[in-house]
C-alpha cells in the first residue's frame, strides 16, 4: 500500500515476544524521530480529577527548590484556586515558581488569582496572546501540559485546571481523563518541553537554583519523550502515531477527545484493520466542548467501518483523555490529540512508553470505559439522517484547524 507517494510496509509474520516487540519499536521510534529512549523510569498513571489533582497539588506542596509548570487550560472553580494557592504559597517560602499559560485556553482565568501569584512572587507568562499576534501565530497554540517539580517528578497528560476535570467521570459535570506521574530519566524530557516554550516567553531559561541533577533510576519502564511542534512539513508527532500503527501485529487502541485526522491517517487506519489488526476508537459520545470537530470525524465513520474500525461513543460525559496502546506492550499518553490541530499547528508532549505492566493499567481503564460506551454500526450509520450528513459535509472546508 502506498499513501501520498510514501510505502507502508506490512508488519513481518510470526508472533513476537513481548521483549523482542519492545525492543524493535524502541530502535524504529529512536531512529526515526531521533530522541533517545530513557530506561529506569517509574510512572503511575492517574484516572481522572480524583486521582490527578490531589498527587499534582502534593508535589507542589511539597518543593524545595522549584516548580514550573505548563497549562493549556487554566479556567475557574475551586480547584483553580488550590492550584493557584499552592503555587503562591511555595513561592514565598523561597521556592523558584514558573507558571507558563496558553494566551488563548487560559483566557478565562481568574484576574486576582493572577494577582495573587503574582504578589507571592510566581512567574507568570503567556505564550502567544492573541492580541500581540500576527494571524497566523494565532493558530498555533502550546497545548501542553506538564508540571516539574523538583527536577526530579514530573506529571504530564490531558488534564486542564478547571473544575470540568474534578470528580470521577460520574456525571457530565465530571470529565474523563488520564494523567502520569514520571520519576526518573524521562523527567529531563518533560522539563525540556517546559523550557522551549518558556525560551519564547521569557529571557532567563535558568537561575542558580536549577541544580541539574543526575536522575536515579527508580522503575523499569523505557520512555521516549516526543515533542511536536508547530512548523511546516511532516512533524515528529504524526511519524511517532504512523509508527505505532505500522508497527502493530494484533491490537490498537485509540482514546481521544478530538478525532478529526487529515485523510492520510485515516487511510493508514483503515489498512491497519484490514491486514488484520484489531483497531478499536474510544470518542466523545453525547458529551463534547467541539461539536465540529467531532462532525468532522463523524465524515469519516462510514470508511472506517467498511474497513473493520470499531467505533465507540462514551456516554456518561465528556472524554477527554489522549491514549494510544499496542498489543499489550506500547502505549502513547501525553496531550496530542487525533486530529488536526495536534499534529500540524500546537506545540504538543507526548510520552511513548515500553512497559507491558504500564499498558495493562490503560487497557483495563480502556475495558472499563468501553463498558459505558455505545458502539457505532455500519448498517444503522448508512441510515442516519440527511440533516447529519449535511452537518459533516459543512465543516469540511475547516477541519484542518480542528
Amino acid at each position: 500500500m502506498i499513501l501520498d507517494g510514501i510505502p507502508v510496509s506490512a508488519v513481518p509474520h510470526g508472533a513476537l515476544d513481548a521483549e523482542a516487540r519492545k525492543q524493535r519499536l524502541r530502535r524504529r521510534l529512536e531512529r526515526l524521530i531521533g530522541v533517545a529512549a530513557t530506561e529506569g523510569n517509574e510512572l503511575i498513571p492517574l484516572r481522572n480529577g480524583d486521582e490527578i489533582f490531589p498527587a499534582m497539588l502534593a508535589a507542589i506542596r511539597g518543593a524545595r527548590h522549584t516548580i514550573d509548570m505548563m497549562t493549556f487550560v487554566y479556567w475557574r472553580g475551586q480547584i483553580a484556586r488550590d492550584f493557584a494557592a499552592a503555587l503562591a504559597d511555595r513561592a514565598e517560602a523561597g521556592v523558584r515558581v514558573r507558571l507558563l499559560l496558553d494566551g488563548f485556553g487560559a483566557k478565562e482565568i481568574e484576574p486576582d488569582l493572577l494577582d495573587l501569584m503574582d504578589e507571592a512572587g510566581v512567574q507568570v507568562a503567556w505564550f502567544r496572546k492573541p492580541v500581540w499576534l500576527s494571524p497566523f501565530k494565532q493558530n498555533h497554540r502550546c497545548h501542553r501540559k506538564a508540571l516539574i517539580v523538583d527536577e526530579d517528578t514530573a506529571f504530564t497528560g490531558g488534564v486542564g485546571i478547571a473544575e470540568e476535570w474534578c470528580g470521577d467521570a460520574r456525571t457530565p459535570d465530571e470529565w474523563r481523563d488520564t494523567h502520569v506521574q514520571v520519576r526518573g530519566p524521562a523527567v529531563d524530557g518533560i522539563a525540556a518541553a517546559f523550557a522551549q516554550n518558556w525560551a519564547e516567553c521569557h529571557d532567563e531559561l535558568f537561575d542558580d537554583r536549577d541544580r541539574f541533577t543526575e536522575h536515579r533510576q527508580p522503575g523499569s519502564s523505557v520512555v521516549q519523550v516526543v515533542r511536536g511542534s508547530a512548523s511546516l512539513g511532516w512533524q515528529d508527532m504524526q511519524t511517532l502515531i504512523r509508527v505505532m500503527l505500522t508497527s502493530a501485529e494484533e491490537r490498537f487502541r485509540l482514546a481521544t477527545a478530538y478525532f478529526a485526522p487529515d485523510p492520510y491517517f485515516i487511510d493508514l487506519l483503515c489498512h491497519t484493520a484490514r491486514r488484520g489488526v484489531r483497531v478499536e476508537i474510544l470518542l466523545p459520545g453525547p458529551y463534547t466542548d467541539q461539536r465540529a470537530c467531532r462532525l468532522a470525524g463523524q465524515h469519516y465513520y462510514e470508511r472506517l467501518l467498511e474497513a473493520g474500525v470499531r467505533i465507540r461513543q462514551f456516554q456518561p460525559t465528556m472524554m477527554h483523555a489522549k491514549i494510544i496502546t499496542v498489543d499489550s506492550v506500547a502505549s502513547l499518553i501525553g496531550s496530542t490529540n487525533f486530529n488536526r490541530r495536534s499534529m500540524d499547528h500546537d506545540e504538543e508532549v507526548m510520552l511513548a512508553v515500553l512497559d507491558e505492566e504500564f499498558t495493562a493499567v490503560l487497557d483495563a481503564d480502556y475495558d472499563a470505559d468501553v463498558e459505558r460506551s455505545v458502539e457505532m454500526d455500519l448498517e444503522r450509520w448508512k441510515r442516519r439522517p440527511v440533516r447529519q450528513r449535511a452537518k459533516e459535509a459543512a465543516v469540511i472546508p475547516i477541519r484542518r484547524f480542528l
